[in-house]
């Protein structure tokens, strides 16, 4: 593997190649001039103890820099004392008076959150992704991991951390050090906080210099998993909680979930309705004096369920009795039948949602609170509306497609006190095109023609096609490593703005697919790619052998001198790893001879680990070009 990384790095820097980017634009320099700067996802940051907390009835304290999410020990030994560090104040978004938590700082942050032998692939989120850019040759200082609190809402986090001013200096750092633009990764929420960085950006730079600021730090863009129009899991979690696979109940997991100011970053919204975009010179002057007014199109009220492929929610609320007079006879009053009501994606993000079960939650004035304070009155942005396609030369949206995910819920009253007052009694799914309930009927709705990645739905993920032209070239190939009989391609095919694109290709049976969607011509100069990678989990894809190959691959492809094709081709995919190698025991023989041969090293306990690639094997990589 060393070998191979060598023989790339030394192919790529020989006579100090100069870069020139497929699309035009271009900039100077060689391989080593590129860095990466990874924005982690929800809850995929490591959180530490910033004070002292003794615990009682518990041999384990909390001291500064001890871990708290994920703590797995603590969180067994000492719940009470964890959710101490964890929550924060619904109003203020300051910590428990007894203990603070604040990030992680650097890679460890985020690629194990619970170290350990047992624990350490479990909570193993970007480790993989990293050990491949090791692999491949990259230097240490140009893999750069931003983390931040995941707990606080977009503005909090400029407020208490000053993260966005901390990002843009990550990037202007890694400029000066590497001479070069950086690829941006970001996964789930990580994308609407860059999302929310590239406008907070305007109110930091001149408007004439935005854009030369944004051409010569950010080379790529690669969306993974981006919840663009939120996710239905998001309501689930706030009205019964959402353990994380954590050993509390729903009932702690929604008291934690509703204290953070992120809770609705993430909420269902309509595609249908924006808002004005309020720029002030000051970031803080004035954020009370105005609110972000939300206009609809009219096609929110012709269509049902706000676009997406159901109501979010249904609900039945308790019917209101008669208390005014205070000598009603109860035993003559009637049993009275709760009330249904179904809510779409629009009234959850406008506070529709909340307001009507107001009487019957207590937790409901603090997020109707939230929502007004924290995101329709955010000076910079309405988190809550549609983006349209960053101003970015390239962008790459990649998530999963064709798993079942959950679309919508039903929830009754449980007879139970607060946190535990709501049970949820169905749930609607999406599954490669159609909608079933938990029970297993079928649904009327709106289904697309694929479904999401498990977590968010096909109808959010997807919206990012919306950023493709009205010319759209359309390949599908094997996951696996193939020779290129069994890819598709469709080319020049039609696309209409806010239309899905329903490619007309076949799939043999037991075989996963990606599907790649790519327009270097709508735009001059700038390329947008979308990508649907089958079965692929919303948490696990991060650390997918799949989607690591391909996007060493167009990273490769991007700083090639000699690339003549605007992507990089996918008419074969060979060996690039000495795992990738396998034995073919049909033959008798290392499989992709061509690519890989049997060479034994002291300590392989089978034949497949003996087969390894070839010196040679860099020069493979030309034919991708």
């Amino acid at each position: 593997m060393r070998e191979l990384g060598f023989l790339i790095v030394s192919f790529l820097l020989l006579g100090a190649l100069q870069i020139n980017s497929v699309d035009g634009g271009g900039f100077a320099g060689d391989y080593s001039k590129l860095s990466g700067i990874i924005i982690p996802g929800f809850a995929s940051t490591q959180l530490r103890a910033w004070s002292i907390l003794d615990c009682p009835y518990s041999p384990l304290d909390f001291n500064p820099l001890d871990s708290v999410w994920l703590d797995t020990t603590k969180l067994l030994s000492a719940v009470n004392c964890w959710l101490k560090c964890m929550l924060l104040d619904p109003y203020n978004q300051t910590d428990h008076p007894e203990c603070k938590s604040r990030p992680d700082s650097g890679l460890s942050a985020i690629t194990e959150l619970d170290p350990g032998y047992i624990t350490g692939p479990l909570s193993s989120v970007w480790k993989e992704w990293v050990k491949w850019c090791i692999e491949f040759g990259i230097e240490a200082n140009a893999i750069i991991a931003v983390p931040y609190d995941w707990r606080l809402s977009p503005s909090m986090l400029e407020e208490r951390d000053l993260y966005f001013h901390k990002l843009k200096l990550t990037f202007e750092t890694a400029l000066k050090l590497h001479g070069g633009p950086s690829l941006v990764f970001a996964h789930s929420l990580g994308n609407n906080v860059f999302r929310y960085f590239l406008e907070w950006l305007k109110l930091e730079i001149a408007p004439r210099k935005y854009m030369q600021w944004l051409d010569e730090h950010i080379h790529a863009y690669f969306a993974v998993g981006a919840p663009l129009l939120g996710a239905t899991e998001t309501v689930k979690a706030t009205l019964s909680g959402n353990t994380f696979g954590l050993p509390v109940s729903e009932g702690t997991a929604r008291l934690m979930f509703n204290s953070f100011g992120s809770s609705l970053w993430m909420m269902p919204f309509s595609k249908y309705c924006t808002s004005n975009h309020i720029h002030w010179k000051h970031f803080f002057e004035g954020r009370k004096k105005r609110h972000q007014i939300c206009h609809c199109d009219e096609m929110e009220f012709k269509l049902n369920y706000s676009g997406w492929p159901t109501n979010i929610i249904n609900i039945e609320i308790p019917s209101p009795q008669d208390i005014s007079q205070p000598q009603v006879d109860l035993s003559s009053m009637e049993c009275r039948l709760p009330t249904p009501l179904s809510f779409s994606a629009r009234e959850i993000s406008d506070g529709t949602f909340f307001k009507a079960i107001e009487d019957y939650d207590p937790d409901s004035k603090r997020l109707l609170y939230q929502l007004e304070e924290l995101y329709h009155n955010d000076p910079v942005l309405n988190p809550l509306t549609p983006w349209d396609r960053p101003p970015l030369k390239n962008i790459f949206c990649i998530y999963g497609v064709d798993s079942k995910t959950e679309v919508g819920y039903y929830f009754a009253p449980s007879g139970k006190p607060y946190p535990d007052n709501w049970i949820m009694t169905d749930v609607i799914y999406e599954i490669e095109g159609t909608l079933i309930s938990r029970s297993g009927n079928l649904v009327d709705g709106n289904p697309g023609f694929a479904s999401g990645d498990e977590t968010v739905p096909y109808h959010s993920l997807s919206w990012c096609k919306t950023w493709l032209g009205s010319k759209v070239n359309i390949t599908r190939a094997p996951q696996s490593q193939h020779d290129g009989s069994d890819v598709q391609m469709e080319l020049n095919v039609e696309h209409h703005h806010d239309a899905d694109i329903v490619p007309n290709m076949t799939r043999a049976p037991r075989v996963k697919y990606i599907t790649y969607y790519e327009d270097s011509e709508s735009i001059p100069g700038k390329r947008t790619a979308v990508w649907e990678v089958d079965k692929a989990n919303h948490r696990n894809i991060v650390r997918s052998p799949v989607l690591m190959r391909e996007l060493w691959l167009e990273m490769w492809h991007d700083i090639h001198p000699d690339g003549k094709s605007k992507f990089v081709r996918k008419d074969k995919r060979g060996p690039l790893r000495n795992e990738d190698c396998y034995w073919d025991y049909g033959k008798a023989r290392c499989a992709w001879p061509e690519h890989c041969e049997y060479r034994y090293v002291f300590g392989d306990v089978h034949l497949g680990q003996s087969c390894r690639l070839r010196n040679s094997s860099a020069d493979q990589l030309l034919r991708y070009l």
